[in-house]
């Protein structure tokens, strides 16, 4: 009964629901802590590169991408210019496109264009995947309440670690970094334990991720775009779903 108020809530799209609202804020609240725990290397990057505190919390706030972030941080600290600045960070983010697309699929057609803008200003990693895990048409509200307790968490974290510069260890700082990839397991365990589909498709991606790496073929962004574009594209094609019958599982 209970899951059955919370998929009915959460097609919705476009309405408030404060049950929506809130199970978002709550799913948000590791992501945000670990946020916090690793944006201490961002923020001392970010030092490296001259940025100050401040710099640091609004770069971090309105660019919630840590791949993106430090790549623009490495180019900072080169002295690139703009266009050059511009080109690096957009390569560096361009999986987040792909992911907006799979969230625009499953929005409902009658979801207001303003919704659909906000849910892009914060299309990170984890984000994206407890939201697309989400059972039938997203509610842009789950997703706000998430983003509440996340990107202000990366943002602060930048800052104070700007702040402490390189007092902390290196060690501890990549020992907290182990928070990220406990919460990757924890968005695709899950599906894997319902489809064996999503599960096939998890192992190919791993070894075909190690395979291009040891290839260096492409470089670690690029590498990411090319695979899932190829293993979405044939998952599309060998195990389409059935529009008529909505999400489901496999």
């Amino acid at each position: 009964m209970e899951k059955e108020k919370w998929i009915n809530a959460s097609t919705k799209s476009g309405l408030f629901s404060k049950e929506v609202f809130a199970r978002g804020m709550r799913d948000g609240i590791p992501i945000g802590l670990g946020y916090f725990a690793v944006s201490f290397s961002l923020g001392i990057a970010a030092r490296k590169a001259g940025l100050t505190p401040f710099q640091g919390f609004l770069q971090s706030i309105l660019n919630n991408a840590s791949a993106g972030q430090y790549a623009a941080l490495m180019s900072i600290s080169a002295q690139a210019s703009y266009l050059e600045l511009a080109i690096v960070t957009l390569v560096a983010n361009a999986r987040y496109m792909l992911m907006s697309c799979a969230l625009s699929q499953r929005l409902s057609p009658d979801t207001p264009f303003y919704h659909r803008l906000l849910l892009g200003y914060d299309v990170a990693d984890e984000l994206f995947g407890i939201t697309i895990a989400q059972a039938g048409y997203i509610n842009p509200f789950y997703t706000y309440g998430a983003i509440l307790m996340a990107a202000p968490c990366w943002a602060v974290g930048t800052a104070i670690g700007i702040t402490a510069g390189n007092l902390l260890p290196t060690s501890i700082v990549n020992a907290l970094s182990v928070a990220l990839y406990g919460m990757f397991l924890a968005v695709i365990v899950p599906p894997m334990r319902q489809s064996k589909v999503i599960r096939g498709l998890v192992v190919i991606s791993f070894l075909a991720s190690f395979a291009v790496q040891q290839l260096h073929i492409f470089s670690s962004g690029t590498q990411t775009i090319v695979l899932t574009i190829i293993l979405s594209l044939a998952a599309a094609v060998l195990f389409p779903i059935d529009q008529e019958e909505g999400y489901h599982e496999v």
